[in-house]
């Protein structure tokens, strides 16, 4: 389990892709490296990744098929930078929203609107999620822990960063046309499917 809060942003050290397949390295600090074992879950642009390697610099995953095709990890290249959170511990704050680190799709910046102590960043979505995305709801993006702002219209909702978050995550850099990994909150799927079942049997 993650919680949404990412620890920094760091660079694919070293990308090998395979027919569906690739093992990629992340270059991570010692902060970062302590205490790590393989077999260790991390989440890398909010995707949870299991630790097949680590030296005193760099940490390696493999990423499946199924892995590239849902995620922007199959767009990675050597030196792209990446959000990075190590997965909680029991007495952990839980500074954003419980996360699985399984991502349900990928959606597009659409528009990036600055202001000197704000930046808002629209995003288009398929409209299957439509349902899951609601104005004020959580929503995890890249790994981050959200709030959805008022505004979630024709397949588009927006999202408002403080400075201090463009520091410490990939949103710093972001641009229109960018894939972002998208997590649904489970507790807003869960109450979601749960009304659309009980209305779907007819009962009143």
């Amino acid at each position: 389990m993650f919680t949404g809060i990412v620890k920094g942003v760091f660079p694919v050290s070293c990308i090998e892709s395979k027919e569906q397949f690739a093992t990629l390295s992340v270059a991570l600090p010692a902060e970062l490296l302590k205490g790590l074992e393989t077999g260790a879950s991390i989440a890398i642009n909010g995707t949870c990744l299991t630790v097949t390697a680590f030296n005193d610099s760099d940490v390696t995953f493999d990423a499946m098929q199924e892995t590239l095709r849902v995620t922007n990890l199959g767009d990675l290249e050597q030196g792209t930078p990446v959000n990075i959170e190590r997965a909680a511990r029991f007495g952990d704050e839980i500074g954003g929203h419980l996360l699985s680190g399984h991502i349900h799709d990928t959606v597009v910046i659409d528009e990036v609107i600055k202001t000197p102590d704000n930046t808002t960043v629209f995003f288009r979505f398929d409209g299957r999620w439509s349902d899951y995305i609601l104005p004020k709801g959580y929503i995890a993006l890249n790994g981050c822990s959200l709030t959805i702002g008022e505004e979630v219209k024709d397949n588009r909702f927006c999202v408002h960063l403080i400075p201090e978050t463009l520091k410490l995550t990939t949103f710093g850099r972001c641009q229109v046309g960018d894939r972002v990994n998208l997590e649904i909150d489970s507790q807003t799927q869960a109450v979601v499917n749960t009304v659309k079942s009980y209305l779907k049997s007819g009962r009143s």
